[in-house]
Formats: C-alpha cells, structure tokens, sequence
C-alpha cells in the first residue's frame, strides 16, 4: 500500500544553509516516527513559500543519500495570512500502516498549521 506523510518546518532566515539543515531535520523526524525506509519511498514532493529561493529543499535530501529517489521542489501557494518562511513536505512511501497510523510531523514555527494531523 502507498501511504503519504505531511510535514512542514520554518526556516528563521533565507540561506542555504538554513533551508538545506531544516530540510534534514524534518527528513529525519518523519522517517523516524513513521519507521520510513529510503527504499521504500516511492516520491517526495517539497514546497517553500516564496520568500524562502536559496536554495532546493530537495537539495537537502540529496545530501541525505537520498540519490534515487524522485523528488520535486515547488512554490507554495501564496495565500493571505499564511504562515512565512515554510517547507512543507509531502512523501508518498509504502507502508503496511493503516492511514490512521501515519504520524504527520510539524516542527518550529509549523506545529499549529495542522494540529490535528500531529502529536
């Protein structure tokens, strides 16, 4: 069974540095809480607002070995009001986990965006 996973993370500033490291950390939590294994990743689809373009947030999972993995990065939907400076992520993977199972993670300045959805 194909199962996604949301997440989302804010950055504190608009660098490489900052975008790639977030990126990782939130990689690293949904992996960890949903016991998602690389191989077992069918896609990965990341957005950024719009005021976050140093960087792919997909550049992050590169460097993470994630080498053969389909990846996307896109923009974010600008919407009035929404929460700045944000990666959002989702990752479709297969997983015996039923949907009610899956743990979505939403760390920093993101943990009110979905609190239903997340611990």
């Amino acid at each position: 069974m194909i199962r996604g996973v949301r997440g989302a993370i804010t950055c504190d500033k608009n660098t490489k540095e900052e975008i790639l490291s977030r990126t990782q950390e939130l990689l690293k939590e949904m992996f960890l809480r949903n016991q998602i294994e690389p191989e077992r990743i069918s896609a990965i689809i990341f957005t950024a607002t719009k005021d976050l373009n140093a960087a792919y947030p997909a550049e992050g999972a590169r460097l993470m070995g994630l080498k053969n993995v389909p990846l996307l990065d896109m923009q974010q939907m600008e919407v009035v009001n929404a929460l700045p400076m944000t990666i959002r992520v989702l990752i479709l993977f297969e997983s015996t986990k039923a949907q009610e199972e899956i743990r979505h993670v939403y760390l920093r300045g993101a943990k009110n965006l979905r609190s239903d959805l997340h611990d």
